[in-house]
């Protein structure tokens, strides 16, 4: 998506509808996106507080493993069907990956204190929320740091593959702080993204289905930015269990 000139706002007229219809797509994206991390958590914390919960899961490693393969598959065939998808099929598809993720996620719990976790969450929250705004009120374009970031990301997937066969804690420690980096970037950038998907929006006059499923879609690669920066630092301050 292209973005206009550095203060595009302040050179086109957005009506008093259109503010609303902006106002509408925005907040339609972040409470998906609320709602998508609460099913995430609900369901990693009711896993986690189940010893038989937890038990099948180690013993049938196949359907952990399994649950982290679909959760590819479900962003991979989202993003390349977004064109056709109505907005019902968007919105189970995101709550279906919010849920999977809660699988993946109860493994957390296992592996770091819960005050760590909790600490680390707010940290995370912070970040995110003062990141967001910033993205949602500059006049600067960040396409470049869009770009910049999203290079990035490629690199630490590759050494996060490397990392698993290698299991080195000093390059893990590397990929947290690095994490932390680009996840901090692609939240300011993707936010100033939706800012443009709204006023697209209502410029479109798009209503019903077609603003649904663009706030859907806002709101999974803002989860997506959270749910990654939360791990990045929870790598760097997290606090094994012993």
């Amino acid at each position: 998506m292209a973005f206009p000139s550095e203060g595009f706002e302040s050179t086109q007229t957005i009506s008093p509808a259109q503010q609303m219809a902006m106002s509408r797509f925005v907040t339609r994206t972040y409470g998906w996106m609320f709602l998508g991390l609460l099913l995430t958590a609900f369901i990693s914390y009711a896993i986690a507080s189940s010893e038989t919960a937890v038990t099948w899961l180690m013993q049938n490693r196949w359907a952990f493993y399994g649950a982290i393969i679909a959760e590819f598959a479900v962003v991979i065939a989202l993003t390349a069907a977004a064109r056709r998808l109505s907005a019902f099929a968007a919105t189970l598809g995101f709550v279906f990956y919010a849920a999977l993720n809660g699988v993946v996620f109860s493994a957390i719990f296992l592996v770091y204190t819960m005050s760590s976790i909790a600490n680390v969450f707010f940290i995370a929250a912070a970040m995110f929320g003062g990141l967001a705004l910033f993205g949602a009120v500059t006049k600067k374009d960040l396409t470049a740091l869009g770009t910049f970031v999203g290079m990035g990301l490629w690199g630490l997937i590759l050494l996060g593959l490397v990392n698993m066969f290698v299991g080195s804690q000093s390059l893990n420690f590397g990929l947290g702080l690095a994490g932390v980096l680009i996840f901090a970037g692609l939240t300011a950038y993707d936010s100033q993204k939706i800012r443009m998907m709204a006023y697209q929006s209502a410029g479109d006059g798009a209503r019903g289905g077609e603003a649904e499923k663009g706030a859907i879609f806002g709101a999974l690669m803002m989860y997506l930015n959270f749910i990654n920066l939360f791990l990045s630092l929870l790598r760097v301050m997290g606090s094994r269990r012993g």
